[in-house]
């Protein structure tokens, strides 16, 4: 095979996959992704529900909880389950891509559970280490931890069930708005 047929064979693949990713990348935006749209939107409708359940059970309103990590149902299980939910609905569920949004889910799940629960357990009683130190030891002034970090099962599978929920939802009107 001679030189030119390569460099030609090179050029021609090259200028084929260009103008090919080009037209993809201008009919395609972030504000039509739809698995970016049913992450976000299943986190702030379960951030959004810590905020009305906290307020509920508490008799008063945090706006803290709008942001703030830990609590009923667990945001970061609702955006990544919505995440690999959407990438399956779109891209199939029997890709890579799809197994690596789906590993990527279990993985903040089991951390929220595990990890960042029992953190937050330990701040507790940390804290209550500080509080029941007398006001000279150069430690009693420290501000306190963070106690609420992690999830319960219910609230990680609670947060799993919202994201699903929020993917096949906004696929259907995907899929609702297409046949229009």
């Amino acid at each position: 095979m001679s030189n030119s047929m390569v460099e030609g064979s090179i050029y021609s693949f090259s200028s084929s996959s260009s103008s090919s990713s080009s037209s993809t990348t201008s009919s395609s935006s972030v504000l039509t992704n739809y698995a970016l749209i049913s992450s976000l939107l299943a986190f702030v409708l379960a951030q959004s529900a810590k905020f009305i359940i906290s307020g509920y059970k508490e008799k008063r309103w945090d706006v803290k909880r709008l942001v703030g990590s830990g609590g009923m149902p667990s945001s970061h299980s609702a955006t990544v389950t919505a995440l690999a939910a959407a990438t399956g609905f779109h891209d199939g569920f029997g890709g890579s891509l799809f197994a690596a949004t789906m590993v990527l889910a279990c993985v903040v799940m089991y951390d929220a559970r595990g990890v960042r629960l029992h953190a937050g357990r330990q701040a507790e009683v940390l804290n209550q280490i500080v509080y029941e130190l007398p006001a000279e030891h150069p430690l009693a002034a420290t501000i306190p931890l963070r106690e609420l970090l992690g999830h319960t099962l219910t609230q990680v599978v609670a947060g799993g069930i919202l994201g699903i929920a929020t993917a096949v939802i906004v696929h259907l009107i995907k899929i609702f708005i297409a046949k229009a």
